[in-house]
């Protein structure tokens, strides 16, 4: 199986070495496929300058019917990308794709494909399906880099995650590592956005995958980045131009927050640094989430039916030690949230997150409820925490789920209604199971 397993991977990484035809010249990223509901399902591609761009799909079911979604042109205020959504669609169905641009189909070397939701309420159990997630992707550009030996590597491990075939990825933030030369101009965001976007190992993922995305600090801004960052009004404009989500921001309330379905779980995407007091603030109530995007997280937790709720933020939510950017440096915010969450006696929430470049599994007992857990999946490709932050006194972790080797980590669901499971498995960069660990919904109520 390993053996299979690295010839699959040394094969797709050959063909991405491939001449690249005349019409895929003007392709510079992508196609990515976005968000997936029943009736329609967001594509995405970026060209190197101006092009009308469309995509052609179908069922592969009945491959004969061809449909064409509408023709967009890229623009350069927009870094050449185009949001296109794919409405002749209906649900539980899988489809193949093609990308145009300016009439001609550009051939990749490998499938593009979607699909959409199943309508499953009322009529069968939900449907079994699995979920890549990760953290910290840096990849190394040395113009622009710090001196010294390369921070980002093992970018394989992109290979490894396409080969386990998930039906969607959700990106735990710091996905884009912005740097000094790109701070403080839209040219410079939008540059590292796109240097990013475009790396070669990236793309079949892109092309096949489902991507929803939160972001981090270094996305947002400078390392350890706050609410007075003044170009956070252009890289929420690049976060919403280069991904896929739904939504993005609440009402009252800007940055990214959102909140999608897939089959029967809910995901909560949370903002950590739009209204985040500065890490040294003292004196006025500090905060990472904010009043409105905890209200309007509690109220959409306890309307929620889902037996798995799975909370997406940047920073660690449980770890207990106040230090670095975990959410304990904001102490009485986060006691807050835990307490509501335990006042409105929500079942089935489970913390993601990313951020500390190593991984680990925190679990918080709680008397006379269910237990909560933190999952926390870091980094891609960028470089491993030291053993200080390793050795942290995090009592509330997980015996052996410390990872601190590039690493990435499926969710699988599973299941009849009345008795769904998530089972959380961690690979690093060769593939290689480094833990499991199964939480049935029936234990988090």
């Amino acid at each position: 199986m390993r053996l299979a397993r690295a010839l699959f991977v040394a094969l797709l990484l050959a063909a991405l070495s491939l001449p690249v035809h005349a019409q895929a010249r003007l392709l510079q990223s992508g196609p990515m496929v976005g968000y997936s509901e029943m009736k329609e399902v967001l594509l995405w591609a970026q060209t190197r300058s101006p092009a009308r761009v469309s995509f052609v799909y179908w069922d592969t079911a009945a491959p004969a019917r061809r449909y064409r979604t509408a023709e967009v042109t890229t623009a350069q205020r927009s870094a050449y990308t185009a949001r296109v959504v794919a409405d002749s669609v209906e649900p539980g169905r899988r489809y193949a794709y093609e990308l145009h641009i300016n009439g001609a189909r550009v051939e990749r070397p490998y499938p593009l494909r979607f699909q959409t939701q199943k309508l499953w309420h009322w009529r069968e159990d939900p449907p079994s399906f699995r979920f890549v997630i990760g953290s910290c992707l840096y990849v190394n550009d040395p113009p622009y880099d710090r001196p010294g030996e390369p921070y980002g590597g093992g970018y394989e491990i992109l290979a490894q995650m396409y080969a386990k075939r998930p039906d969607a990825m959700l990106w735990l933030g710091d996905n884009v590592y912005l740097r000094e030369a790109d701070w403080w101009s839209r040219t410079g965001i939008l540059y590292r956005y796109t240097h990013t976007r475009s790396m070669p190992e990236l793309q079949p993922l892109l092309g096949a995958t489902h991507h929803y995305a939160i972001w981090d600090d270094h996305d947002y801004g400078p390392n350890d980045s706050d609410r007075t960052y003044r170009e956070k009004e252009t890289t929420l404009e690049a976060f919403n131009t280069f991904w896929g989500n739904p939504t993005g921001g609440i009402a009252g309330v800007g940055g990214i927050t959102t909140t999608f379905e897939w089959a029967d779980v809910q995901f909560f995407l949370l903002d950590d640094r739009w209204d985040r007091t500065p890490n040294d603030a003292t004196g006025r109530p500090r905060q990472m989430l904010g009043p409105r995007q905890i209200d309007w997280l509690i109220e959409a937790l306890a309307s929620s039916r889902a037996p798995f709720k799975l909370v997406a933020v940047g920073s660690q939510v449980l770890n207990p030690v106040a230090r670095f950017e975990h959410y304990s440096t904001f102490g009485a915010e986060r006691d807050e949230l835990l307490a509501r969450i335990r006042e409105q006696d929500i079942p089935g929430v489970i913390f993601l997150t990313g951020d500390v470049h190593h991984t680990s599994l925190s679990k918080l007992d709680r008397r006379g409820t269910y237990p909560l857990y933190d999952i926390t999946i870091s980094p891609l490709t960028a470089g491993l925490a030291s053993r200080e932050v390793v050795n942290e006194p995090n009592y509330l972790r997980v015996p052996n789920t410390v990872v601190v080797e590039r690493n990435f980590a499926t969710l699988d669901f599973s299941g009849p209604r009345t008795d769904r499971q998530m089972v959380i498995t961690v690979f690093n960069t060769q593939g290689e199971q480094k833990w499991a660990q199964a939480i049935r919904a029936s234990e988090l109520r």
